[in-house]
């Protein structure tokens, strides 16, 4: 039975996801209707970022891509942005991005044409999950039907203020492979111009014309949101995430704890207190934060002794977290015969094949991971922080912030007496490695290769 038509052409059907929602409206058809039904679970979903330009859209496509990948959902970001500038090798001017330019507008449709076949391919063939793309200037009929998913789950960001504005334009568009050529000002010009280009035919996201989509509308970088159908996990997760995230200028240092009795003996686990060198560690770890004079630092610890006394040494206040507890692990074992242990798997069983390969017999790196998540959401939201952890826990911190896959996880380098000081940038995070220069024993262990023990089978 077919819906009567709408005299509103944004007016909304019964079906939420006949509803049609677009962006762009001059000359663009309006109405489209699409027959999907919502699936709740099990199904891929396509995040699609919309806004004015200059809002954020490419900042949280990145993070939203690199969290989710993190606690283990497959996540791809497409950019429209970079299909276009492999269509048009050289871009000229905003006159590109015209209304009434009848051929730039078309390049656009090609290219968003194109950018939704791959993430149809990702979600539907390369056993993807999730797809974050831009916004495109299409109807959200053909975006459930071009990728022939179920979920479509809507990110706007919206601002108005001209300072937030004009920062985003120097700090990040500036940068941009649009102006390698350009000076500052003729740069900062054109991307005003360009923003010209797109207000007088955007949309914003209605509460009430809209209430039938699922989406988040951020505004004012963060200062309030609007939240709409969350209809599953993955969108619940999301917007959690999405509420916890800021663009304050701060700094995260991570290290682990002064060297332990335990690690001198060669052994994992157990919670022995720290040696000399450990203590002596601790003394230059204070004297290193007080040359920092960061304003309101937090310092947070595991509840293990070794992280407890490497706190203690710094005269402030800190707070213990149980989720910061090193892995679990067989405190009997040596390191190295957890490491033939662990090549003995990987030798008969195949496991360098898991994403995440085992450290012990009791916990993976995957757990590790799902209980961290409290903490990167916590790093999230706060601005100066130090965190005095364990080897373990300090990579699955790091991989978050420099966003490495599962296999490079397990072997990141994470020294005794080195503080890793991350300063998130635009699209990423700076890390500055720092040596305390307090000697300590080598904890870390390369990627064992596979086949390269020689061994025999006792029947």
């Amino acid at each position: 039975m077919e819906d009567k038509a709408a005299t509103n052409p944004r007016e909304l059907t019964q079906n939420p996801l006949k509803k049609i929602w677009m962006p762009y409206k001059n000359g663009l058809p309006e109405k489209h209707i699409c027959q999907r039904k919502v699936c709740m679970t099990n199904c891929p979903t396509l995040i699609v970022t919309v806004g004015l330009p200059a809002r954020g859209k490419t900042y949280i496509s990145k993070k939203l891509t690199r969290y989710l990948n993190w606690i283990g959902v497959p996540t791809r970001e497409f950019n429209v942005g970079q299909y276009r500038r492999e269509f048009v090798k050289i871009y000229k001017s905003f006159e590109f991005f015209r209304p009434d330019n009848e051929e730039g507008l078309k390049i656009r449709r090609k290219c968003a044409s194109a950018a939704l076949n791959d993430v149809r391919e990702y979600l539907t063939e390369d056993g993807g999950q999730v797809a974050v793309g831009h916004v495109l200037i299409i109807t959200q009929a053909e975006i459930f039907s071009s990728a022939q998913i179920r979920g479509v789950f809507f990110v706007e960001s919206v601002c108005e203020d001209p300072d937030v504005i004009q920062e985003n334009i120097v700090q990040v568009k500036l940068d941009s492979p649009d102006y390698t050529n350009c000076n500052t000002e003729e740069a900062v010009e054109d991307f005003m111009k360009r923003i010209k280009c797109y207000e007088n035919s955007y949309e914003t996201l209605d509460e009430i014309l809209d209430r039938d989509l699922s989406y988040i509308k951020i505004m004012d970088v963060g200062q309030r949101y609007l939240v709409n159908r969350v209809l599953d996990h993955i969108q619940s997760r999301i917007v959690y995430y999405l509420m916890n995230i800021h663009i304050t200028p701060r700094s995260i240092y991570l290290c682990r704890h002064g060297e332990s009795e335990l690690n001198v003996k060669g052994r994992i686990g157990g919670d022995s207190g720290l040696t000399i060198r450990g203590k002596e560690f601790a003394k230059k770890l204070s004297h290193f934060i007080q040359e920092q004079n960061i304003s309101d630092l937090k310092v947070w610890t595991s509840q293990m002794k070794r992280t407890i006394q490497t706190a203690e040494a710094l005269n402030v206040p800190y707070e213990q977290w149980k989720v910061l507890n090193e892995i679990d692990a067989d405190v009997s074992m040596s390191s190295g015969s957890l490491i033939l242990h662990i090549q003995f798997f990987i030798l008969f069983w195949g496991f360098a094949r898991l994403p995440f390969p085992l450290f012990c017999a009791t916990q993976s790196y995957e757990d590790l991971v799902q209980r961290l998540e409290p903490v990167i959401m916590e790093l999230e939201r706060q601005e100066n922080v130090l965190v005095i952890c364990h080897q373990a826990v300090l990579r699955c911190l790091l991989a978050y912030f420099l966003d490495k896959t599962a296999e490079e996880l397990p072997y990141l380098k994470c020294p005794l007496h080195t503080v890793l000081k991350l300063t998130p940038v635009a699209y990423g995070c700076k890390v500055e490695s720092i040596s305390l220069n307090v000697d300590a024993v080598n904890t870390h262990r390369e990627r064992p290769a596979v086949g390269s023990m020689t061994h025999t089978r006792t029947h």
